[in-house]
């Protein structure tokens, strides 16, 4: 196979990084992945697209050279749905905990930072986070996370999303003044939780119009257990640019199949995006059910998969690993392998205004190694990966499973793979 002809997609998205020259970015080569498809390739990468992709040893490095023999190279994930100003806050909780968790803008800071570049370890190279504004701490946890979004240009991509409690009534007033206010500081979208509010149609109506007034996506909190409050929802958000998210929809799972069936028509009617979250629940959502992402994706509604909470009291056990949640919605949601990986990747990835990738040349250079030959075998064992961001190597996670000797004739396991420490320059570890 030649190598693929430089080409950029229409996706009519800006990529600051562009501007970077190859000698800030050197031209790096993947060499010897294997694609989802099955074919073992050599990727260059330079600046921060795919230059070229030819088959294995076909491609020269003008630059550093990284054997991804034994790897899957895939799509890098993107995060729909995260926490961060209340992450790793659990063990604040606890009886035996020191006390509530700082508030204090320099420790949501750390803790959101922290956050971020665990799941940028897991592979997420952009995610989506929904902050709350507004009440005692007013915008300064949108600040912190804000400057978490400084902190880590260069290595994610940090999109916050401004959520307030209230929005209607006089209780309201304030908390409206300062999502405008969270708008005008750097929030990327427009969120909130309609089904806590005393008028959940007012308080969708003045996101909506907000939003409207600076040409921002939304991305609403709601269980959608209530058919009738789901359906108003669903015609005031309907045809609204550049788009509208729920999620995380967990009690459409818990309606009669034809009331579910007549809300996921109503949504895929009218555009809208439904997060669900198969590790578990997250700040204000009442169930733990998943949405029902068969019945969801029949209807023609796009779905996508997030994390939600990640170690906070909502769920202290929250890993925030977008392949956990591909895993889950392959074993118990009856997907495939292919569109489970899709619904934290390339799907996410179009939910949130992103270029499109593919591991061909000219698209961003945003990508996942993970050890393994194919898609099930990764989701099931996804321990060591290698994260590209913006052309550039940007974490690495090595996993090395050793056993003790034994004696391999009275055993009878001779000839059985073993995963040990590799020889210095035979490239990344297992």
């Amino acid at each position: 196979m030649p190598d693929s002809q430089p080409r950029r997609p229409d996706d009519n998205v800006p990529d600051s990084a562009d501007a970077a020259t190859t000698a800030d970015h050197p031209a790096l080569v993947l060499g010897g992945a294997r694609l989802a498809d099955g074919r073992t390739v050599d990727v260059r990468l330079s600046g921060s697209r795919i230059e070229a992709v030819g088959t294995a040893g076909s491609l020269s490095a003008r630059g550093p050279r990284i054997d991804l023999r034994g790897y899957l190279l895939l799509p890098a994930p993107a995060e729909p749905h995260a926490h961060s100003d209340t992450a790793l806050t659990a063990d604040s909780a606890g009886p035996d905990s020191p006390g509530p968790a700082s508030h204090r803008a320099e420790d949501i800071q750390r803790r959101a930072t922290e956050a971020a570049l665990l799941q940028l370890g897991h592979g997420a190279t952009a995610l989506r986070s929904h902050v709350r504004v507004g009440d005692v701490q007013g915008l300064a946890p949108l600040e912190a996370v804000l400057q978490t979004r400084r902190a880590l240009r260069g290595l994610a991509d940090v999109m916050p999303v401004a959520v307030p409690r209230l929005l209607t009534g006089i209780a309201g007033a304030d908390s409206l003044a300062m999502l405008r206010d969270a708008v005008k500081m750097g929030a990327a979208v427009v969120g909130g939780c309609p089904d806590l509010d005393p008028d959940p149609t007012g308080y969708t109506q003045a996101v909506l119009e907000i939003a409207a007034e600076h040409g921002c996506p939304v991305d609403l909190h709601t269980d959608g257990d209530d058919p009738t409050r789901l359906a108003r929802l669903t015609a005031m958000a309907a045809g609204l640019r550049p788009g509208v998210t729920l999620g995380p929809c967990g009690g459409l799972a818990h309606l009669p199949l034809d009331a579910a069936a007549r809300a996921a028509d109503r949504l895929a009617a009218a555009g809208i995006t439904v997060v669900c979250l198969p590790q578990g629940g997250c700040a204000g959502a009442e169930r733990r059910t998943t949405a029902p992402v068969r019945l969801l994706r029949s209807a023609g509604v796009r779905v996508v998969a997030g994390s939600g909470a990640m170690r906070d009291t909502a769920n202290p056990v929250g890993r925030g690993d977008p392949l956990e949640a591909a895993y889950l919605l392959a074993s118990q949601a009856g997907l495939r392998a292919e569109q489970a990986y899709a619904l934290v990747s390339t799907t996410a990835r179009a939910a949130l205004g992103l270029p499109d990738v593919r591991v061909e040349a000219g698209f961003p250079a945003e990508l996942l190694a993970v050890r393994g030959e194919r898609l099930s075998a990764v989701l099931s064992l996804a321990y060591s990966r290698i994260v590209i961001h913006g052309g550039r190597i940007v974490a690495r996670t090595s996993a090395v499973r050793e056993y003790c000797d034994s004696d391999d004739s009275a055993t009878g396991l001779g000839g059985l793979p073993r995963q040990g420490r590799p020889d210095p320059g035979a490239g990344p570890r297992n």
